[in-house]
This record gives structure tokens, sequence and C-alpha cells, in this order.
């Protein structure tokens, strides 16, 4: 999955940013005409350029149609160690496209979740045996996560009345109340 274009010592690093859409890109396809593709990737599509024997082709695919975006951990190859690769996934393993490779695992945390979020798209890990699974639940495009505890200064009785009447509690009335009629004057004792 290397990238085609890069100078001379710039190893195989390929860093698109996922804020500054439109991007177009060059990189390998072994089936191709001169084995390259160009990539050009914006919020609603993706479209893949090449030429096979001579005859140009151009597909165009919904961004929606990708399955998510992955990190995979690419081999060494000759006296470069080994890296991390960000995917945008498909079900054809032809339209896999790389988004972002380094060295650094950091960088590619980072970027695999940008691309998530700028694409819409859920985040997937590849398992040990190849298949991919999302990394958190979800339903739709909305992340689920387990209930969260209810936090009392976040209710809303909390701006109607103060703490501390919170705490009282209601006065109780005697089972015989006493009742004062036809006097002339009520004075309270202890």
């Amino acid at each position: 999955m290397g990238v085609v274009g890069t100078p001379g010592g710039s190893s195989r690093a390929l860093r698109l940013d996922p804020f500054a859409l439109p991007v177009r890109y060059a990189t390998q396809d072994d089936g191709a005409d001169g084995q390259v593709r160009q990539i050009e990737i914006n919020r609603e599509r993706v479209e893949l350029r090449r030429a096979v024997r001579g005859i140009p082709m151009k597909v165009r695919v919904p961004v929606e149609a990708f399955r998510g975006v992955s990190m995979r951990l690419l081999p060494t190859e000759g006296n470069e160690p080994a890296s991390v690769a960000v995917m945008l996934e498909h079900q054809d393993g032809g339209l896999r496209l790389p988004l972002f490779v380094a060295p650094e695992g950091d960088d590619g945390l980072v970027a695999w979740k940008s691309w998530s979020r700028v694409l819409g798209l859920p985040l997937l890990v590849v398992e040990t045996d190849g298949t991919l699974r999302e990394a958190f639940k979800r339903i739709g495009r909305v992340g689920v996560d387990g209930p969260k505890p209810r936090r009392r200064q976040r209710a809303a009785v909390k701006w109607r009345r103060p703490k501390f009447l919170m705490r009282r509690k209601a006065a109780r009335l005697p089972a015989a109340p006493i009742v004062h009629r036809g006097e002339r004057e009520i004075i309270a004792r202890n």
C-alpha cells in the first residue's frame, strides 16, 4: 500500500488531513497501468481513477457504502520498521484505501478517530484472523454506552428548591388537634 510520487527518503508515510477535504492523491495499484491509481475523497463520495490496458476507468462510491475506518499494522518492508496504517474499509478489498501511514502508533490513533468523525463512519478493529469488528457499540451513527449514574446536582428540582429544604421532613399533625373556639385571645406558651 505504498504511496506513489513521494520524494526519496520520505519512507512510505502518507499523511492526509481529514479536515482539508477534498483530498487528492496517488497510491499503488498492482492491476493498473503504471501501477498507479488516483484517489479523490470528499465528505459525500470517493472517486477512484486508473487505466487498465489503456482503458481509463473512473469509479465513484458514496462514503456510506464503506464499512468504516480501520487501523492496521503494516509489516516491515526492507530496512523500514513496521508502521501503522489508517484505512477506509469496503466490502470489496480492491476498494480499500489508505488514508494515513506512519511509524508512530499515537499519530495513527489520532488520525483514525479524526477520519471516522469527519466521514461519519464507525471505527473498526482488525482481529487476528483478519476480520473487522466495530470498536464501540453503536445505534446508527450514535455511539451507545452503558447507563450513567444520575447526578443529583443536575436534577430539575435543584433550581426550584434550596438544598436544605430537601433534607427537611414534613410536619406531622397530632391525631386529635386542639381547637380553640370562643376565646378572645390566644397566647402561645411552650
